[in-house]
């Protein structure tokens, strides 16, 4: 059979394609599948879109600040520092036997912190006690022969006037009375400077006891039992110069530099709030002390020292801190309170001609309608009515949020 034959083989007549049900009738059916299908697709994702969160920012609508309410006119950064610390040392050079305090520990003033080898020093002082007694014990025993001598002399004396003693017998027993009196003095001295010298035993045998100078708590800890410990630097760097640090937290303050350019708005006394760079959100109201009379010349800055209104455990030394100086303005007596709330002026919008905020409510934002002043505060803007202190609004809200659109809150930028 050839090739032609069979290609006729395999060819499908158009009477038997009609009885295998591939006629024209079918592609209708099959068109209308494929539409329903996209559609049902179509409405899948829009249903998915409907339900995804919004990621939007927001933030908390604040309390209305009073009228004459303090405006911030200079920032600056510093450090909080202590007035008040010390680096508690020994005042004489000897060996820790005991070490009694650690990081974190409050001491009150003439708590024992530590304890030097004291055998020697006590030797000391049990030395100079023993020669102190035997310089007493000699003034005792020239005080009795003055006596003794006192009473010769004025027999003599007496003998003479009646001619049976010499004149000369009776001064000599006069001069011998003066020697004494002479001798008990001079030991009296001596006595008075071994006393004096107990005395210096004494502390230097109490120097052996180290306490602590002020009520505050322990920053650091220096030595260890076993090291030698001394008021001076010596022994090539073997020896230490401190025990531990004590700082008296409430006298804890804040010194910020202030660039030179403008340290004419800052004043004594001026009201201030200052943020810890470890508690943003915590904001500690505070005042000028002082601006130290001098200038970074390297920094072309000026030191102000800034007082804390609170004490707090949180704020320690050496902690980064944000000062922003305010300017109070006075305020009338008969002014009155404040009304609504502060929120970002970004965080209004307006929807069928009304201003609005979006409030987010269980993961929800519901559109509230509120009252807003003609003025506005900086970038925040005051809400008479509509909302309430607290409550969490929508920042910049997307003109196609709706009410009762699901919200989340969108991850912060990586500074």
């Amino acid at each position: 059979m050839t090739n032609a034959d069979l290609l006729k083989e395999l060819r499908i007549e158009k009477h038997q394609r009609e009885a295998h049900g591939q006629g024209p009738g079918r592609w209708p059916w099959i068109v209308g599948i494929v539409l329903a299908v996209l559609l049902l697709g179509g409405l899948a994702a829009w249903w998915l879109a409907g339900s995804r969160a919004i990621e939007v920012q927001t933030a908390q609508a604040q309390p209305a600040a009073a009228q004459g309410a303090a405006g911030a006119v200079l920032q600056a950064t510093g450090y909080v520092t202590a007035r008040r610390q010390a680096t508690v040392s020994a005042q004489i050079t000897g060996t820790l036997t005991q070490v009694l305090i650690e990081e974190g520990d409050h001491v009150k003033q003439g708590q024992i912190v530590a304890r030097l080898d004291d055998a020697q020093y006590k030797a000391a002082l049990d030395a100079a006690r023993t020669q102190a007694d035997a310089a007493h014990a000699l003034v005792a025993q020239y005080q009795a022969q003055l006596a003794q001598n006192l009473r010769d002399a004025a027999r003599a004396e007496t003998l003479a006037e009646k001619g049976l003693l010499s004149t000369q017998d009776a001064e000599q027993a006069r001069t011998l009375a003066d020697t004494t009196r002479a001798q008990l003095v001079s030991q009296q001295r001596i006595a008075a400077s071994d006393d004096a010298q107990v005395v210096e035993a004494q502390v230097n045998f109490d120097y052996c006891v180290i306490r602590a100078p002020f009520d505050g708590v322990i920053t650091t800890k220096d030595a260890q039992v076993g090291e030698i410990v001394s008021p001076f630097s010596a022994g090539g760097g073997f020896t230490r110069t401190g025990i531990g640090t004590v700082v008296d937290m409430d006298s804890l303050e804040v010194d910020v530099d202030v660039n030179e350019a403008y340290i004419g708005r800052v004043k004594p006394q001026m009201p201030a709030e200052a943020v810890l760079d470890a508690y943003p959100d915590w904001r500690i109201p505070a005042h000028v002390i002082a601006i130290v009379p001098a200038a970074d010349r390297g920094k072309a800055t000026v030191k102000v020292r800034v007082a804390l209104g609170q004490k707090d455990s949180r704020i320690v030394p050496d902690m980064g801190v944000r000062v922003s100086f305010l300017e109070q303005q006075q305020a009338r007596q008969d002014s009155p309170a404040p009304k609504g709330v502060l929120v970002p002026a970004t965080a209004l919008a307006e929807r069928d001609g009304h201003p609005v905020v979006f409030v987010v409510d269980d993961g929800k934002a519901r559109q509230r309608t509120v009252s807003v002043a003609a003025s506005n505060q900086g970038e925040l803007r005051q809400v008479f009515a509509g909302l309430q202190a607290g409550e969490t609004v929508v920042v910049s809200p997307p003109s196609t949020l709706a009410d009762g659109a699901r919200v989340a809150q969108a991850p912060k930028a990586k500074e």
